[in-house]
Parts: structure tokens; sequence; C-alpha cells
């Protein structure tokens, strides 16, 4: 085959995704599917007024999204239709792209249904966030561009308590049936509430849309929208916050759960397969995912051996984590320090992305430290997506509170894992997807994005961006992190496990700070089966590309690999397979004999 002949080959096959799948191409089957996600579009839009408020529908901006009873209900039922009319169309008669958006749909409903029976709106709260830190999300991310859009804004405060107690009306459910959360999770948003209700109204992050009015709006109608904004939190939303707080403190936790596992919930044991199933997209078991875990751990654990030999440190693996855990060398003193070493990491990433990924994203990324609201229970990095159109940078998240708690050594891989190539650079490629339906490019899959972002902290080695033997030894423990996950969220959550055996798992095997273990297993207590979602990706990420270099041999392209991997947005696992190993196979016809 001529050179010439193998790229005109190459063009149409990755054009069609798989030429003999598309040589089965159903005209009705094209039409149905195009009809069904048309609706669905057009359901998901009405059903959020976050996002159709983004899109600049002001009537929607003054709103919060519908949770009572009756609007579950009503979503709920429209899944069913959805469900049933997709899965009245195969596949394998669509397109390569439709393919890819059936299966995310399919995910997406069937999830959706099969959770549908736990009510799961009794328990709207984890740890760390839940439905009463939303709105200061919302808040961050909301830019008014109008005296009418700040107006909106505050008309949105004003609905706010009444959205908030229905929340509480649920959590009442939950309260008479005993589906509810453990009481030292409780206590946890408790602390936060504390600090919301504390927090002078001047300071509110409520106040930040109206803060950040266009100058040319500030100037004319600034002080009264501030005047207005500050006296809805002074005489509305501070009052529902202190009510959703005495709510918790009198009813929530009259009798508390003190058992951890949510197996110990009316029918907890089938709600957590079921959320097995859901956080990694593959149809597991928790016994099957456990074992993996305890693999991992047992592998992971011989490579952090190797450091500390080669380290020639004169004691055992413990004391080697005491000294990473004490020694004052591997700490900021203070939260400027630590922002300044995870900007520089930042930069450094920023410097070697051409060399890994062919496209990159326009959609830039800050590095900003928690706030404080939220730092004291939270976790010690995260993602905070950013919006171009509404401009609004992606935030790359680092906790300065205890910082004796923060090592340095392991800063890199967090760098990575949350800002790029990691969260950021993935979830920025997906807003810029053309040519694909409107959830693709917002839809959110766990196993997928975490997934990718654990695989990003091993090509950080590439990369260059691990400068010592005790970053390297960070690198490990994160992954130590996410492998003990596997063990300790199914441990935890169908074994029986005590918050003792879980932090062990954690402590003897990781040099994470005991503040960071008790904050990771709390989250594992408030939120079973997340955690199971990002070794299950990552392992698979791995195996894909070592399954393409071993196809490809001298042909592989790390840049193209990575792109492709990406280039359609977050998918189920059994998706992002199939469309990987036919990359690799038209990438190797493509190279010829």
């Amino acid at each position: 085959m001529t050179s010439v002949l193998r790229g005109l080959v190459l063009a149409l096959l990755l054009s069609s995704g798989s030429a003999a799948a598309d040589r089965q191409v159903s005209a009705e089957a094209v039409r149905a599917f195009d009809r069904l996600v048309a609706d669905y579009e057009s359901w998901r839009l009405a059903e959020n007024p976050i996002e159709a408020g983004r899109r600049g529908d002001l009537e929607a901006l003054a709103r919060w999204p519908e949770a009572g009873p009756t609007a579950v209900d009503r979503r709920r039922a429209r899944s069913r239709q959805f469900l049933a009319r997709l899965d009245a169309i195969d596949p394998a008669e669509l397109p390569a792209g439709d393919r890819t958006s059936h299966a995310v749909l399919a995910y997406l409903l069937g999830s959706a249904v099969a959770r549908a029976s736990f009510d799961e709106e009794r328990m709207p709260f984890v740890n760390d966030s839940g439905f009463f830190t939303m709105p200061l999300y919302v808040a961050a991310s909301t830019r008014p561009k109008s005296r009418a859009e700040a107006e909106a804004w505050i008309a949105r405060l004003d609905a706010l308590p009444a959205w908030l107690d229905t929340h509480v009306a649920w959590m009442q459910r939950g309260v008479a049936a005993g589906f509810v959360q453990p009481a030292l999770v409780v206590e946890a948003v408790l602390a936060q509430l504390d600090t919301v209700i504390a927090t002078a109204p001047e300071d509110s992050p409520l106040l930040a849309p109206i803060e950040a009015l266009p100058p040319r709006v500030a100037a004319v109608h600034g002080e009264t929208l501030r005047a207005e904004t500050l006296a809805r939190i002074e005489s509305g939303v501070l009052p529902a916050y202190r009510r959703i707080a005495a709510f918790f403190r009198t009813d929530y936790l009259a009798e508390p759960r003190r058992s951890i596992g949510i197996s110990e919930v009316p029918d907890g044991r089938a709600y957590y397969r079921a959320l097995v199933r859901h956080h990694t997209t593959r149809d597991t078991t928790p016994q099957a995912v456990h074992e993996q875990g305890l693999a991992e751990v047992a592998r992971i654990r011989a490579e952090m051996e190797a450091i500390v030999a080669e380290l020639e440190f004169d004691g055992s693996f413990a004391d080697f984590l005491h000294f990473l855990r004490t020694d004052p060398r591997f700490y900021a003193e203070t939260p400027d320090e630590l922002i300044m070493h995870a900007s520089w990491i930042a930069k450094r990433a920023d410097d070697a992305m051409p060399r890994f990924f062919g496209r990159l994203p326009r959609l830039p990324y800050g590095v900003r430290p928690v706030p404080d609201h939220l730092a004291p229970t939270y976790t010690t990095g995260r993602y905070w997506p950013g919006d171009l159109e509404n401009g609004v940078a992606g935030g790359y998240m680092v906790n300065t509170h205890a910082l004796n708690q923060r090592p340095l050594y392991a800063l890199p891989a967090l760098t990575l894992h949350e800002a790029v190539p990691g969260h950021h650079h993935q979830g920025a490629l997906a807003q810029e997807l053309e040519d694909v339906p409107d959830f693709r490019r917002t839809t959110y899959i766990t196993a997928f994005g975490e997934g990718w972002a654990l695989y990003t902290e091993h090509l950080g080695i590439e990369m260059g961006i691990y400068r010592t033997p005790y970053e390297h030894f960070g690198r490990l423990t994160y992954e130590m992190w996410r492998a003990c996950r596997l063990v300790v969220d199914t441990g935890i959550h169908y074994f029986g496990w005590s918050r003792e055996q879980a932090e062990a798992c954690l402590l003897e095997n990781s040099a994470l700070a005991p503040h960071n273990v008790r904050t990771e297993v709390t989250r594992y207590i408030a939120w079973p089966g997340q955690a199971l979602a990002y070794k299950t990706g990552e392992l698979l990420i791995r195996q894909l590309r070592a399954d393409a270099e071993a196809r490809l041999g001298d042909g592989f392209d790390l840049r193209a690999f990575h792109d492709h991997l990406l280039g359609q947005g977050a998918m189920p696992l059994d998706a992002l397979e199939s469309r990987m190993r036919d990359w690799i196979e038209l990438q190797h016809i493509a190279a010829g004999p």
C-alpha cells in the first residue's frame, strides 16, 4: 500500500470511526436518535436553570432547580421514557460520533433509573459539600453583565431560603426512614454551616456576582445593587442557614447514626452495589474492586520501599513515613509560600504541555487558596471548572489550612492532577467540543475524569516534573492513596470495616498526613462508591497506552494518543476502551506492513 493510499484509508476510517460498523448506518435510526437528543437537550435545559442562566436566559437566572417531590417524580418518569426510547435504537446503526453520544446517554439515563428507587434526595450532602454549598459555588461562577442580570441574581437569593427548606424536608423523610448520614459526617457539615453563619454579609461569597459587575454597570447601579444583595443575605439567606444548622442539631442528631457503612441503612447493600456500578461505569462487584485494590496496594508498596532503599534511610518504613510527616523541610511556613510552590509547579507543567499534547484549550486557569469557610473540612486540593464565555477561569484550589499537613513533596502530583494535564486540561477541552450535543460538553463522568487525572500524575515522570526521590515518593503516596480507596471504600460500605481499619490502610502505606487521612476517610464514609472511580479509570488508560505502544512500536505517537483519548470528552469506560482499541487498529492499518 503506497503512503498516499494509506493516508486516504486512514482519513476515511478516522472520519467514520469504524468503516465496518458505519456500513450498517440506518437513516431511520439516525433520525430517531436526533429527535431523542433534541428532546433530551430541551428537557435537560428546562430542568437546569443554573445552566440556562449561564446561557443568557434571564428568567432562569432568577431560579434554582426545582427540588420538591413533584419535580423529582417528574424527572424520574422522563428519565424512564428517554431510556426506553434510547433502548429502541441500535447503536450499531449510528455513525461513530452518535454511538459515543448513545453510550454516554445510556450511562446517564440508566444510572439515574437504577438509583431512583433509593430516594437519594433524602441524603443531599456529603462531609464537605452538598445542597448548602451549591449556592456558594454558583455565586463564584456567576458574572452578571447588566443591571437586569444582577437583579436576577438578587431574585435568585430571594428564592434561596425556600429552596434550602425543600432539602430539609427531604432530610426529614430520611430521618423518619433511617436513611441518614453518620453523626461524624453531620458534625463536619455543622462546622461548615457555622462558618457560613458567622460570616458577615459584606464578606459573604454570595455577594461575589455583584462585586464582579462590569465597571460601567457598577458605576451607575453598583451601590444600590450591593445594598439590595446585602439585605437579602441578612434577612433571608442567613436565617435559612441557621434553620438548617438547628435542624441538624435538634432533629438529625436526635438519634445519631453511629455506624459508618451505607450497608447499615435500609436497602443499603443493594444501594451500594448500584453505586459501585455507577461510579466505576463497569458491571463489577464490591468484591472484585476490593481484590483489585489489594493487588495495587502490594505493587505500589514495593515501589515505595525501593525509593526508601535508594535514599539509604536508616530505619523502618514506618520510621520513614514519620520522618516525612514531621520534618519541617517538607512544609511551607505560610499560605503564600504554599501557593507559590504550587504556582511554580503549575507553570513548569504548562511549559511541558506542547510536548505531550497536540491540542491545548483556550481557557486559562488560576492557582487559588480554598476559601476559608470551606478549608477546615476540604480536601488538600481540587479543581473548580471555569467558563470562557462568562469570563471565569478554571481554578486550581490549594488548601492552605493546617500547613503542617500539606507536604511539599506531594504538591507536584496534586498539581498535575488538579490543573494540567489533569482536570483543567480535560475539562476545558470538553467545553470546546464541536458537533456534539450540549450534554457531551458538560457531562462529568467520574471514572473518566478522575481516571485521566490520576494517569497524568504518572505522566509527570515523563514530563520531568518530579525532581527528587521525595517527590517521586509523594507521587507514589498519591497513587497508594487511590489504591487504598478501592480497599477502604468497599471495606467500609460492604465488608463492615471500622474507621480505624480504614485509616490504617492509608497511615501504614502512605505518607499522607494524619489530618488528610481523617478528612479523606470521612469523605469516603459520606460519599459511598465515588472513591472507586479513580483507580478504575487510571488502570484502564494505562493498559490502553501499554497496548498501543506494544501494537504500534516506533509508530506510536503519544501526543496523538492523548488527543484522541480526550477528543470526544467524557464517556463510560467501556465506550472509551472500544474507541481507543479502534484507534490502535486504525493506526496499525495506516502504518502498513
